[in-house]
């Protein structure tokens, strides 16, 4: 047996393979476009549908509200600004916290009834 019929077969199969690959590259091009998208409508999407969420949340604050911080600090909403909002912690304690600190608005008297 000649040692050059081992590479024969070899050498007709990488010629052979040139012509596969142009449907290949369509595959290769489309996996990370595919990639994208699930990306896109599972983490960025849904993050987005948050911030604008939160966003209309703090745009509806009024004096009166109860909220909660993101330092988990719950109190009564007393002065709005455009930057900054008074919360009234405890009779007289009053923080102010920039207005993205707040997380959540409580519906009226959770706070009396806690």
């Amino acid at each position: 047996m000649n040692p050059l019929d081992f590479l024969i077969p070899v050498a007709h199969a990488q010629t052979a393979a040139p012509a596969a690959a142009s449907g290949g590259m369509l595959s290769t091009l489309l996996f990370p476009v595919i990639l994208i998208a699930i990306m896109y409508f599972l983490m960025i999407r849904p993050q987005m549908k948050r911030q604008k969420e939160h966003r209309a949340m703090l745009d509806k604050l009024a004096k009166g509200d109860e909220v909660i911080t993101s330092g988990g600090v719950a109190g009564t909403v007393v002065g709005i600004g455009e930057n900054f909002i008074s919360v009234e912690v405890a009779s007289g304690v009053q923080l102010k916290l920039q207005r993205g600190a707040i997380t959540s608005v409580l519906p009226k008297g959770t706070l009396k009834s806690a």
